[in-house]
């Protein structure tokens, strides 16, 4: 009886003994997952504002093609996450069409849109914003800036890509009708880009993927990608982006991002 006392009493410790290791694991997981979060942010930092003209190329399931010509202007806000424009000049069916994002940290980003069909700005509101954006693979939440606490994180270890050293980090988003439960990146050890995004849906399967290229250094600093494509797993359908020119030396003011002067954004 004693024999079978000590038996039950050891298992019971190791059953302890595993269970608090696997908690330790987790808990080591989550800060070397945050820590490199924290160092891609952190790498991403001072470049104060920027424009760049894209060419966004929408493919369909069966694999015809719509091309858009539009402008991106962004605004760095120390310690509240930064602002950007979108401003559409062709085809003509979107041309004058505005979006105002205000990323923040620890609240949920406020977003606007100018439709010059009705000459007017409507507010996308924050149940709306895991929708698709102008009918491209990319959602309203994914043109918001990456800021750190919005997620918890979890570092899956380190894996390769194109010859390339990565850390494969797991993001869950902390902000309210995100529609993703979870997204993995692939961060290149050298430089902390994200070469790799995968964004799983509300049901936790996997929706699309995000793949950067042509990575160029900027300020002898800042690195931006060319391209970046958006892949639907699920439509069939994919969002190409490409970055033809970036312009780090713009001066842009906090009141050039407004709601109330995107039907006067030219």
């Amino acid at each position: 009886m004693k024999r079978i006392a000590r038996i039950v009493l050891s298992g019971a410790f190791f059953l302890a003994g595993l269970t608090l290791g696997s908690a330790v694991a987790e808990e080591d997981a989550a800060a070397r997952g945050l820590e490199i979060a924290q160092e891609r942010k952190a790498r991403d930092t001072g470049w104060d504002a920027t424009e760049a003209a894209v060419e966004m190329t929408l493919y369909s399931r069966g694999g015809s093609e719509t091309v858009r010509q539009l402008r991106i202007r962004s605004l760095e806000v120390p310690d509240s996450g930064s602002k950007s424009l979108i401003i559409f000049d062709l085809p003509s069916d979107v041309r004058g069409t505005v979006v105002l994002t205000h990323s923040h940290i620890e609240r949920p980003d406020d977003q606007w849109i100018f439709l010059p069909s009705i000459r007017r700005v409507k507010r996308v509101s924050s149940s709306n914003q895991s929708g698709a954006f102008m009918g491209s693979e990319f959602a309203f939440e994914d043109l918001s800036s990456f800021e750190v606490e919005k997620y918890d994180y979890e570092y899956l270890g380190e894996d390769e890509l194109d010859g390339m050293a990565m850390y494969k980090v797991a993001s869950t988003p902390l902000y309210s009708h995100s529609g993703y439960t979870r997204l993995i990146t692939w961060i290149d050890q050298e430089h902390y880009r994200p070469w790799k995004t995968e964004f799983y849906d509300r049901r936790g399967e996997l929706l699309k993927t995000l793949t950067a290229s042509g990575f160029s250094l900027y300020e002898d600093r800042f690195w931006r990608a060319s391209v970046s494509y958006m892949e639907n797993h699920q439509t069939g359908r994919s969002t190409k982006l490409e970055f033809k020119e970036y312009d780090f030396n713009v001066s842009y003011r906090e009141a050039d991002f407004r709601h109330n002067v995107l039907n006067r954004v030219n």
